[in-house]
């Protein structure tokens, strides 16, 4: 059975997304002992998730750091052990190998059970 961060986040494919960064390029975040965020993550504002909190995005091939931004819903990261999935979102025009996506998400998801989905 989908979940219903999934099911909320495949909504998202395709479409053009507006994003907020509370974790942007060169952030830390002690809990998970990410010393330099390599990439921005951040959120989409309005559109509260599962969890509780809104609707979190990555923002990938985009190297300094943002308060906002605009960009395509290519992908998603689904972990599969929670209900907390994550938007992946590129500038438009941009395309990622499921390989490229992983590794740029890497630094956190690696602490997770997870898959790309399309």
């Amino acid at each position: 059975m989908e979940s219903e961060s999934l099911k909320l986040a495949k909504t998202f494919l395709g479409k053009k997304v507006k994003l907020k960064f509370d974790q942007p390029v060169g952030s830390s975040y002690e809990p998970h002992g990410i010393e330099s965020y390599p990439i921005n993550y951040g959120y989409v504002p309005g559109v509260p998730a599962p969890d509780g909190d809104d609707l979190d995005a990555y923002l990938l091939n985009v190297f300094e750091p943002l308060d906002e931004a605009e960009g395509v819903c290519i992908a998603i990261i689904h972990r599969l052990e929670d209900d907390d999935d994550k938007l992946i979102v590129v500038p438009e025009g941009v395309t990622l190998t499921d390989e490229e996506i992983v590794k740029q998400v890497s630094f956190q998801e690696h602490l997770y059970k997870g898959v790309v989905v399309r």
